[in-house]
């Protein structure tokens, strides 16, 4: 089988080229929601017993614990530390769940595939990018977001080029959906051919 890491910097529009590898049906983890899953379950208390505050009816409320970290790289880390191993975990039963059903490709959509060094335990690192024009604009229309939020964020993420670097396969989301789409049937259509199997601890 073959693992794809699918990666981007914030508002590249990696989700939507997920949900284009999902309509190729090929499986896919998503970082985003295992985050969401541990804060809503097993990890809840951890992250409060670090964050006093944080919780609320049970759950780890998202905009509290951002405002907690935000900006203050040692209570990131220390965030990062609870978080990471646990996401890693559910990514690897991700991948042998796939492998026992025999899929031939599966997707894990990390957006810090490339910081955490997640990019060595996969067969191919697929970057979405677009612009940093396009990027800023996209982000700043999202609901809550500033000026200072989108530096707090790109400044833990690695640089859009240092990640195009070290791709196997660009998508460049700039122009229409019906083009990015055709990128992806594109990789689709290559991948078909690669080798798979040669890392599995995604």
């Amino acid at each position: 089988m073959i693992v794809v890491g699918l990666t981007g910097s914030i508002a590249m529009g990696k989700s939507t080229v997920a949900s284009m590898f999902a309509e190729f049906g090929v499986p896919a983890f998503n970082a985003d929601d295992a985050v969401r899953e541990f804060y809503a379950g097993e990890g809840a208390q951890s992250i409060e017993a670090a964050f006093p505050g944080v919780m609320v009816d049970g759950k780890i409320d998202r905009e509290r614990l951002g405002a907690r970290v935000l900006g203050d790289m040692t209570a990131l880390g220390r965030l990062e530390g609870l978080v990471h191993p646990w996401v890693a975990n559910a990514r690897r039963r991700f991948v042998e769940r796939a492998t026992a059903e025999g899929r031939r490709m599966a997707i894990v959509d990390v957006p810090l595939l490339v910081e955490t060094g997640g990019d060595a335990d996969v067969d191919v690192v697929v970057v979405v990018s677009a612009p940093e024009g396009v990027q800023r604009a996209r982000a700043l229309a999202r609901q809550g977001m500033t000026e200072a939020k989108l530096e707090a964020v790109l400044a833990r993420q690695a640089s859009d080029a240092d990640k195009r670097r070290r791709a196997h396969f660009v998508i460049d989301t700039r122009g229409s959906r019906s083009l990015t789409r055709a990128v992806v049937a594109q990789f689709m259509r290559a991948g078909a051919a690669l080798p798979g199997g040669r890392r599995r601890n995604a």
